[in-house]
């Protein structure tokens, strides 16, 4: 390792104040008004740890609003009593024996797999499972959307009863559901007793917050994350790996891929066959990845402008060090590519025109349509959230973790206790559940710009995201650009993903691909059943909405990769000799070997950086956390 040779600055003192939102009117200062309000606060955030960070506001006033509207529609409560009346009509039906072979008339979700054992088509478990999905029909049908209702407020409502009645499910308890009984005949209650052991352990891991070392064949650095590299800078903020070349020429230009500091970053760099950044540095390009910090309450005034500046910006300033006047690949991934949008549109606005392309994976520009995660955002979430940072100064792991597992609590919570709790099976390791259980916190300053800036306010495509006191325009990027969207993803959902062609003006290649937010990302060639579409839009030419789009596109076999990568070599300049692993720096003794260090950051006995997994001393851990450090400068 290199030794430092600046000292870590206090964060707190380092970073900008908030600035004053504009157009405000003038009033006195809000303490002085207000002297008590930190107690509500504290209060708030104490109630906030008790509900998971979800404020009961928005839904009592979601069910307020829908049972409201209700009350006004005559016609709409005959229609519920007419559908309740058809429903019980059929199963009264199917429970007769001169039925018992009829079709059933109820059929879970193309999602919904807790139905699938063959115990769930016998008497009586068939009659109770038609009775939950007749149960289930009847409240979509209840929560359609309602003349004068809120859509945010319909939505909230039909994601509720969702949850009550996944609650009560019968696949849920041991008496009404045909394969627990299955297993306890067989086990001899075995599967109860290893249920109870797993029970207990998840319990303790959850009061504890015990980060649990990943399972044999599945260690960081060793089988995932594994790709050759090196740490070649390094700062308070991010970790930046350059990649050791596979091939005797690389393309001349590099690439930089920004993940999402919402996750760690080797989603990117799972197991050797489906590593994207392995596929990359195999097909001859050199590849830049930033490895975000995991921050702790003494960085929570990090904001969106820190992860911009001495983010992404930072990085591109070290890889011009290294591949010296060349254009850089820009590749953003989920929230790092919202955030490589805005340092993008920045530097056009600039006339910096270092990039040489830029790929959005799952990333949204636009958050009008952002999926199911805009059921827990509006403005009274929002303030009970950043009452909770402000108390703890960062959102945690499992607040987070929590909010992603309801949007599927089917199979999410519900399938996963029965699996591990009453059928006493073990989770089956994998890389992607690996990395998945390898959450980050969320700063609070950031986070709260994040959810107001962009999701509540969606200031970035209406032109009112600022940056440096400067409002920047997507239309102003000039840079090629390759936006990937997912079928399924339920977290940037592909059609909001492709409104990037409406917000922008620059030569675009879409592509949809099979898949979820993940999984349709990590798409190596091989994988079976992949497919994907893929379509050119040249500068100047009309928007063509999304559903018009996808009825003239012809679907492809296989993976997106192959595609991407030949796209990304047209828009290079020919291949050259391997440039030198990071920038020639006087006292930079040695290198720390790719994954880095702050992606151990939150392993259960490890250090601040993980450094004693990989053999490195307490003492020489301190000197990497020196601020701003080439490795070190």
């Amino acid at each position: 390792m290199c030794a430092a040779q600046t000292k870590t600055k206090a964060k707190a003192t380092a970073l900008a104040p908030i600035p004053p939102r504009p157009n405000l009117p003038a009033i006195a200062p809000q303490q002085d008004r207000h002297p008590h309000q930190n107690l509500d606060r504290a209060a708030r955030a104490g109630f906030a740890r008790l509900s998971g960070g979800v404020s009961p506001h928005s839904f009592v006033a979601a069910w307020t609003d829908w049972a409201l509207h209700l009350s006004r529609s005559p016609g709409r409560m005959l229609e519920l009593a007419e559908r309740a009346q058809e429903n019980a009509v059929k199963l009264a039906m199917l429970s007769t024996a001169a039925q018992a072979d009829r079709q059933e008339p109820f059929t879970p979700k193309s999602y919904d797999t807790r139905f699938g054992h063959p115990g769930w088509q016998k008497f009586p478990f068939r009659l109770w499972q038609q009775a939950f999905l007749a149960t289930q029909d009847w409240w979509d049908y209840a929560t359609d959307p309602l003349r004068g209702l809120r859509q945010e407020d319909a939505d909230r409502t039909r994601f509720m009863s969702r949850q009550m009645l996944d609650l009560v499910s019968p696949s849920n308890f041991p008496f009404a559901n045909p394969e627990i009984i299955e297993a306890t005949t067989k086990t001899h209650g075995r599967n109860l007793a290893e249920g109870t052991v797993h029970f207990w352990h998840d319990w303790l891991q959850t009061v504890t917050q015990r980060h649990e070392a990943p399972p044999k064949g599945y260690e960081i650095g060793k089988d995932l994350a594994c790709t050759p590299g090196e740490v070649v800078f390094r700062n308070e903020l991010f970790e930046l790996i350059q990649y050791t070349p596979q091939t005797d020429k690389v393309q001349a230009e590099p690439i930089l891929i920004v993940p999402a500091w919402i996750m760690k970053y080797y989603i990117l760099d799972l197991s050797p066959q489906n590593s994207m950044v392995n596929y990359l540095v195999g097909q001859g390009f050199t590849v830049f990845m930033i490895s975000w910090c995991n921050p702790t309450a003494d960085q929570a005034n990090l904001s969106l402008e820190d992860y911009r500046k001495h983010g992404v910006i930072a990085a591109l300033d070290e890889i011009a060090q290294i591949v010296p006047e060349k254009k850089i690949h820009s590749v953003g991934y989920c929230l790092g590519g919202t955030m490589l949008s805005i340092t993008a549109a920045t530097l056009a606005r600039e006339g910096d025109d270092r990039l040489a392309s830029i790929t959005l994976m799952a990333a949204q520009v636009d958050f009008v349509e952002a999926g199911e995660l805009l059921l827990f955002l509006d403005e009274s979430q929002v303030a009970f959230i950043e009452d909770l940072m402000w108390d703890q100064g960062y959102l945690d792991r499992p607040q987070m973790a929590r909010t992603f597992a309801t949007i599927r609590s089917e199979d999410l919570i519900y399938s996963r206790a029965v699996r591990r709790y009453f059928l006493g099976k073990e989770d089956l390791p994998s890389d992607i559940g690996v990395w998945n259980g390898d959450t980050t916190r969320m700063p609070a300053r950031m986070h709260s710009e994040y959810l107001r800036g962009l999701f509540l306010e969606n200031r970035l495509s209406a032109g009112r995201f600022a940056v440096e006191g400067r409002v920047i325009a997507l239309q102003d990027i000039a840079a090629p650009m390759f936006v990937v969207g997912t079928e399924t993803d339920h977290i940037a959902p592909w059609r909001s993903v492709y409104k990037t062609k409406l917000f922008t003006d620059c030569d675009l290649t879409f592509v949809l691909t099979k898949g979820g937010h993940n999984g349709g990302i990590v798409s190596e060639p091989g994988h079976r059943n992949r497919h994907y579409r893929l379509s050119h839009r040249p500068p100047g030419a009309h928007y063509i909405g999304p559903d018009a789009w996808i009825g003239q596109q012809e679907v492809q076999e296989g993976s997106w990769w192959p595609a991407w990568t030949e796209w990304l070599r047209k828009q290079s300049s020919g291949s050259g000799p391997c440039p030198p692993m990071g920038a020639a720096r006087p006292g930079c003794k040695g290198r720390c070997p790719a994954p880095g260090t702050y992606i151990f950051q939150g392993w259960a006995g490890l250090g601040f950086c993980g450094c004693q997994a990989r053999g490195v001393t307490a003492s020489r851990s301190a000197k990497l956390r020196a601020r701003n450090s080439p490795v070190v400068r």
